[in-house]
């Protein structure tokens, strides 16, 4: 652990200044920040900068998942983007569904369990527009079965810096916002219900640092159905204007 907490750091230092600069962030809740000891962090997700702002004033380490893409890319660029991302605290997680995403929730356990800190986002994927979407259950579940607190954070204003398609992040004020800890009594085998139950309190808390409007339907089903709905509309316009009444009369 020595070597990463090392170049974590200096990245900190090193990338954390321009960052800085650039979206020159207003912090609240930092009293609610534990110290010491096992944590995971909860956060609304915006934008793909929201893992590089949280650590800006986050006195501590944080360990994030990012999909397994990142990790296994082929030539110098590959080995270059898994170096990075290792190198950052980052590990891989296989987003595909079907319980493939458990081992990276094994390894966030062992992060728990060496008293350091797991940062996640419930909704799974990014907002496609701003609102806040149904948490998956997988941060709830780990809580429960090591009893370690959820610490709710709100970002505000990622997704104006850096909106979904843009590279280069924008000159935009953000704000991160952290509430005070839920406390979680561990459960050996915590049924669905219980698992539920903690993840829709853990979506309320940080809707309340957000104030963003709430969905009850995962961001992964809306981001389809957009999307189903842009390619009807581009194939009904392109039907449109190739049929012959769309042919422009001779005189």
């Amino acid at each position: 652990m020595k070597r990463p907490l090392k170049l974590y750091w200096f990245y900190i230092r090193v990338l954390g200044g321009f960052a800085w600069r650039r979206f020159t962030p207003t912090v609240k809740g930092l009293e609610n920040i534990p110290k010491a000891g096992p944590l995971i962090l909860a956060a609304n997700h915006l934008a793909v900068i929201d893992d590089a702002v949280i650590p800006l004033t986050f006195p501590r380490m944080v360990h994030y998942m990012a999909k397994e893409e990142y990790f296994t890319g082929k030539g110098i660029r590959g080995a270059f983007k898994k170096f990075f991302f290792t190198s950052a605290g980052t590990f891989p997680v296989n987003r595909s569904g079907g319980g493939k995403s458990a081992d990276a929730l094994l390894h966030a356990k062992e992060i728990l369990e060496r008293g350091e800190v797991f940062g996640i986002h419930p909704e799974g994927t990014r907002s496609p527009d701003g609102k806040l979407y149904r948490g998956h259950t997988g941060a709830a579940r780990l809580a429960l079965q090591t009893g370690v607190s959820i610490l709710p954070v709100g970002l505000i204003g990622t997704n104006d810096a850096q909106p979904i398609g843009q590279v280069m992040p924008k000159k935009v004020h953000v704000e991160i916002r952290y509430g005070k800890p839920i406390e979680v009594e561990k459960v050996e085998n915590p049924t669905h219900e219980q698992v539920r139950e903690l993840t829709n309190l853990m979506m309320k808390k940080i809707a309340e640092l957000t104030d963003q409007e709430y969905v009850n339907e995962y961001a992964q089903v809306v981001k389809k159905r957009m999307k189903e709905e842009r390619e009807a509309q581009l194939a009904a316009a392109a039907a449109s204007e190739s049929s012959p009444e769309a042919a422009p009369k001779g005189n």
